[in-house]
């Protein structure tokens, strides 16, 4: 299955519950939070997702810090079709989108940098991110053992 086959554009508000099945695998394993159903249709413009022959294979979605920082996260991809560029997609998508909004610096937290590296991504300390630890990171229950690993990109205008 090609990526060029593979459909990127913003969710539905029908499909928040699948979107939220996907992070649910995610975070089973611990990878990534629950994002719930509630969560996921309060920002439901901010999600994008992959969709090939009418399945919902992957999505991402971006956090606004400021109008030049912004974050990409819950990037999920089913596992059937992990290593088949789906992930790059939507954060290309993403990036693009950031990109028209004017954002001049995106970053992610993550336990994958290798994909990351590939897609320009540098690692930084998250301290460069006190927006996003007082947001979201104060809540999570791996707080004081984070194994994420901050990366950032400048976004080309």
């Amino acid at each position: 299955m090609p990526a060029t086959e593979t459909i990127i554009r913003h969710a539905r508000l029908n499909e928040a519950e699948l979107i939220s099945e996907l992070t649910g695998t995610y975070a089973g394993k611990g990878i990534m939070l629950k994002r719930p159903v509630e969560n996921i249709i309060e920002h439901i413009r901010n999600f994008f997702v992959a969709e090939h022959n009418g399945q919902l294979i992957g999505c991402c979605a971006v956090a606004f810090y400021s109008v030049k920082l912004a974050e990409i996260r819950t990037l999920a991809v089913v596992d059937q079709f992990r290593g088949k560029g789906i992930g790059s997609l939507l954060v290309r998508k993403a990036e693009s989108v950031l990109t028209e909004e004017g954002v001049k610096e995106v970053f992610v937290l993550t336990l994958s940098p290798g994909f990351f590296t590939k897609m320009g991504y540098k690692e930084i300390e998250k301290e460069y991110f006190p927006q996003k630890i007082w947001r979201d990171c104060t809540n999570c229950p791996k707080l004081m053992a984070c194994d994420e690993i901050a990366m950032v990109r400048t976004l080309n205008h």
